[in-house]
């Protein structure tokens, strides 16, 4: 649905990079355009652009808001709430 959305909007993907973006200087990365970062991050995209998904009675907004709720709850929050394997690694492995 994303790429059909893409497609009718005639959205600009950008020029193409043909560099190692970890190597740019700070002025050239912050024009390089970003995909979420984390669950959490991509969550707030869906939330904030969904009408594509709702386009043509594929997804309604029920299942989509759902969806949403169950993985900040079982993921998220899950996750959030735990220490981290690499926290015990720092922390408590004497």
């Amino acid at each position: 649905m994303a790429e059909l959305d893409g497609i009718e909007n005639k959205t600009d993907p950008g020029d193409a990079l043909d560099v190692n973006i970890y190597d740019l200087p700070p002025e050239k990365a912050k024009n390089v355009r970003q995909v979420p970062g984390s669950l959490d991050e991509a969550l707030k995209a869906l939330e904030a652009h969904n009408e594509f998904l709702r386009r043509g009675d594929v997804f309604t907004e029920d299942v989509i808001d759902t969806w949403l709720e169950y993985k900040r709850k079982r993921e998220i929050d899950a996750i959030r709430m735990r220490s981290h394997p690499r926290e015990f690694y720092l922390y408590f492995d004497v």
